[in-house]
């Protein structure tokens, strides 16, 4: 089974509204640029305390976490 794959464009817009940049909000959370990047990018997973972070420092609660985090992308398939 494939892991899945999580959209995070509701945290990138929320980044953009709070921090202005990636490179900010890395920053803010304790995490270097590539870091957040690669997680951004489904490459890495955010942890627990890395979530978190992330809600404190973007003005959200605890409780929007999946949200934010635990969104799956919808898998385009063609049919046929």
């Amino acid at each position: 089974m494939q892991n899945p794959v999580f959209d995070y464009s509701k945290l990138r817009g929320r980044i953009r509204e709070i921090c202005g940049t990636q490179d900010a909000f890395a920053d803010a959370i304790g995490l270097g640029r590539v870091s957040v990047s690669q997680r951004l990018n489904n490459q890495l997973e955010f942890s627990q305390k890395e979530m978190i972070r992330a809600a404190d420092v973007l003005l959200f609660p605890h409780s929007d976490i999946p949200e934010y985090f635990f969104r799956e992308k919808v898998q385009k398939h063609e049919l046929r």
